[in-house]
């Protein structure tokens, strides 16, 4: 989901309360603070040499001692209209970063509006090799069987 799909569901419900629902099942408790909108840009070389970048918007989920707190989604809209000068872009994907076992980051798969509010739904992110083809890796996650991406490419040292 991207900054201007997740506004447009936003605004359909202005005073909607927003519920995130972690992968697992689990909710991010009501009471959550966005306590950060960013712009995190990653540029990187991968293992066959190539240069990329990819660039998201993270918003930070923090869970305070407030229990009464409740974020409305128009509310939510607004500090992210707040960041968009510092976003440039409102095609750029959404993620939740949130500290349950550890920090961690999860792209919103889906934000869609319930009798109860908005519900924000998290999946996981992957790791993958971008270089398949220089490291010899035959399927998605299927080393070459004659010797390994290691022993064909050197990819990996």
């Amino acid at each position: 989901m991207n900054v201007t799909e997740l506004l447009q569901t936003l605004d359909c419900q202005p005073d909607a309360t927003l519920n995130i629902l972690l992968p697992n099942g689990d909710r991010v408790p009501a009471h959550f603070h966005v306590t950060e909108v960013g712009h995190v840009q990653k540029n990187f070389i991968d293992c066959g040499g190539t240069r990329r970048s990819s660039a998201s918007c993270l918003l930070q989920a923090w869970v305070a001692q407030d229990l009464d707190h409740r974020l409305t989604s128009g509310k939510l809209a607004h500090i992210i209209r707040l960041a968009a000068p510092l976003l440039g872009d409102d095609e750029l994907p959404v993620e939740v970063e949130y500290e349950g076992a550890l920090i961690s980051q999860f792209p919103i798969a889906a934000a869609e509006p319930k009798a109860d509010g908005i519900e924000l739904l998290l999946t996981t992110k992957h790791t993958d090799c971008l270089a398949k083809d220089a490291c010899g890796l035959v399927g998605a996650n299927e080393a070459n069987e004659d010797s390994g991406c290691c022993a064909t490419s050197g990819c990996c040292g």
